[in-house]
């Protein structure tokens, strides 16, 4: 969209655009730029991995470099954060990683759409990764009495 003296606006590269209009239900459910370079970083992410992982010499090309350096980066964060408690919960947080990178490299390149511009795709990241995390916390530690408080007691659901 332009103004009347034919200069784009800025915010122009924000807009979500349906590229397929779907409704299902009265609702709508377009197939929108913001879900097409969601799935361009699934796309470019794992060809990445698996061409940079295919051959996995014992002295790393650049490529496995970059993948491992990717890899060990995330796994040392989880390992300084939760200890070795965290070791099942690494493979959702590299993908969760890997997944913003790309999806915010993406955006880098000009006239492109970098998905998380949009508040409500980082708030319902946040929002599955906060009730994930909660809902292992109960299953793990089982109710807590008194959430706002310092002192944590268990007790039995």
């Amino acid at each position: 969209m332009s103004n009347s003296e034919g200069m784009h606006s800025p915010v122009e590269q924000f807009e979500i655009k349906p590229l397929v209009e779907l409704s299902l239900g009265g609702y709508d459910v377009s197939f929108t730029n913001s879900s097409l370079f969601m799935l361009l970083a699934i796309g470019v992410s794992a060809i990445f991995l698996i061409s940079a992982m295919r051959r996995a010499d014992m002295v790393p090309g650049r490529m496995q470099g970059m993948a491992e350096m990717m890899y060990e980066f995330v796994a040392e964060m989880v390992r300084s954060n939760v200890g070795s408690e965290g070791r099942p919960y690494f493979p959702f947080i590299f993908t969760l990683f890997v997944f913003l990178l790309f999806g915010n490299m993406l955006g880098l390149i000009p006239y492109s759409y970098t998905f998380t511009s949009q508040i409500i795709v980082t708030f319902a990241m946040a929002a599955f990764v906060f009730v994930g995390v909660t809902i292992i916390a109960l299953f793990k530690h089982g109710c807590i009495s008194s959430a706002f408080s310092f002192q944590l007691e268990r007790q039995k659901c």
